[in-house]
């Protein structure tokens, strides 16, 4: 008899059509981060996804309201922008007028020295303002005692929950002409100080106004991150022999560079926003030339004149050129391998 040997039956593969989402073959695969294949999870569906996750957007239903209440509806309003608006006609009884209020504004002098101060204050305030924040948290976080820091972090934290009126009050006692300074200066047969009221000084005292008041409350977003960084990586880096500024070079800083690129692109978003109630309070004392900054102007043009399309066409201007500086910052924020805000899927 002769033996008959068995051989193994071949399997076709299967066709490209049973690899799709309905075939019965195996599913799509694409390559993974190892250089191996992984399957593709297929999306379920809109009305299971609405199944499976309805108590969350109940949670978020809140929220939503709250920006489509206080945020979305009233962008409705810049379309006054493009009128010739009168409260007492409202919206639909204003005439329009198109791109005449652009034009106004733009031939306008003090809308573009107002621009000017707003920038110089911004890059003033970027330059010396956004890096303390960092360098605090940094001191704070190498503090060895619990106590001690928690101590630090309120005393650092107490100055963001004064109003700006008593900011300015207290920078007036101690560096305006009947302040404290200047009576040291008096007893002591020298000239008294004009600080609170030298146009030159002004850039000097917004930027010590704004690092005293809120340079401790930025730290809280700095000590997270510091938080979140692997301390094996300080031992390790302190058995091979780097010292305490090698390893804030080479660890600390590089664990805070997401939240500090996220922070900037933010920053240079909101860069024409520097504030208001701060600088109303000092317009008069410093002159308008060097104090008038976009939202004071935006303030006079509406509520003290009346003209509330001039209002509304300034402030459509500052948020758009906002949202270009965002989209620029957050793809040069790409092209640095960083998320930023956002990253197209």
């Amino acid at each position: 008899m002769t033996e008959r040997t068995a051989t193994p039956s071949k399997t076709p593969p299967p066709s490209p059509a049973s690899r799709g989402r309905g075939g019965r073959g195996r599913p799509p695969v694409v390559p993974d981060h190892r250089g191996g294949r992984a399957p593709v999870r297929s999306r379920p569906p809109l009305p299971a996804r609405l199944r499976r996750d309805w108590q969350l957007l109940l949670m978020t239903l809140p929220a939503i309201g709250l920006l489509a209440v206080f945020h979305y509806t009233p962008t409705l309003g810049n379309i006054i922008a493009f009128q010739n608006y009168n409260p007492w006609d409202g919206v639909l009884g204003s005439p329009w007028v198109g791109l005449t209020q652009f034009e106004r504004l733009f031939t306008d002098p003090r809308f573009w020295s107002a621009v000017g101060n707003t920038l110089m204050i911004a890059a003033v305030q970027l330059v010396f303002f956004f890096p303390i924040p960092i360098a605090l948290a940094i001191l704070l976080d190498s503090v060895l005692s619990p106590r001690l820091r928690l101590v630090l972090q309120s005393i650092v934290y107490m100055p963001h929950f004064f109003s700006w009126v008593l900011v300015v009050t207290l920078f007036q006692q101690i560096l305006g002409g009947a302040g404290l300074f200047s009576q040291m200066l008096r007893q002591n047969g020298h000239a008294p100080l004009e600080i609170m009221t030298d146009p030159d000084a002004f850039l000097f005292v917004v930027t010590s106004q704004m690092i005293w008041k809120d340079a401790g409350w930025g730290t809280i977003i700095f000590l997270a991150a510091l938080a979140a960084v692997n301390q094996n990586l300080y031992e390790s880096a302190a058995v091979d022999g780097a010292g305490r500024w090698r390893r804030m070079w080479h660890i600390t800083l590089p664990g805070l560079r997401p939240v500090i690129i996220l922070l900037l692109i933010l920053k240079l978003g909101d860069i024409l926003n520097v504030g208001f109630e701060q600088f109303y309070l000092q317009r008069d004392a410093f002159g308008s030339n060097v104090s008038e900054v976009l939202d004071t102007f935006i303030y006079h043009q509406t509520l003290v004149t009346g003209n509330f399309s001039a209002g509304a066409v300034a402030g459509l201007v500052k948020g758009v050129v906002g949202l270009v500086l965002i989209l620029l910052a957050n793809k040069l924020a790409h092209k640095m391998g960083e998320h930023g805000i956002y990253r197209r899927a």
